[in-house]
């Protein structure tokens, strides 16, 4: 189902893995669709690329699941590999790193304030877009989605009805005046 047509020729990165990467449009969509789970499952892939690029010992999951600990140095690592492969914007890792804990820290706002969270998307464009360009810009075998892929639009479906449901409640709660 997925539609991977725009291929960068390199060298692997490794272990003969091919590198995905979707566009920040999708990126966004995922993260905000999903209540900002997606933004864990691109830790855990962006963790994994650096395992296996640098020949890291480490374990991903764990650096996703307690990214509070590991996303600051994620970030860095990823503006550092932008800046070696010509990457010409620039951001503060510490205070994208600060905001996403500030954004992430309102999901425990009564409801519907705690919508405010999904803002944390804000932090991690720019890392995602460095990290797109690095990937694109270095011997790894990349290829870009030009749309969802089959297990995406499984979990778009699935979130989606989430919100219905979540939509539903917050219309239907008395306490609650639009």
């Amino acid at each position: 189902m997925s539609n991977e047509n725009q291929i960068i020729d390199k060298d692997d990165i490794g272990n003969g893995e091919t590198e995905y990467i979707i566009g920040v449009d999708r990126f966004v969509f995922l993260y905000i669709v999903t209540f900002g789970m997606y933004g864990a499952w691109w830790t855990y892939k962006s963790w994994t690329y650096y395992k296996i690029k640098d020949n890291l010992d480490i374990m991903p999951a764990a650096r996703a699941i307690f990214s509070i600990f590991f996303l600051n140095e994620l970030f860095h690592k990823i503006q550092n590999q932008a800046k070696e492969s010509g990457y010409e914007e620039s951001y503060l890792p510490e205070l994208l790193f600060i905001g996403f804990i500030v954004f992430n820290l309102t999901g425990r706002l009564p409801e519907p304030y705690w919508m405010i969270s999904l803002l944390g998307i804000i932090c991690l464009i720019q890392p995602f877009k460095a990290l797109n360009y690095a990937k694109q810009h270095s011997n790894a075998h990349v290829l870009e989605q030009e749309s969802f892929n089959q297990r995406q639009m499984i979990l778009v479906v699935v979130c989606l009805f989430i919100w219905a449901l979540v939509i539903i409640g917050l219309l239907g709660n008395k306490n609650f005046d639009i």
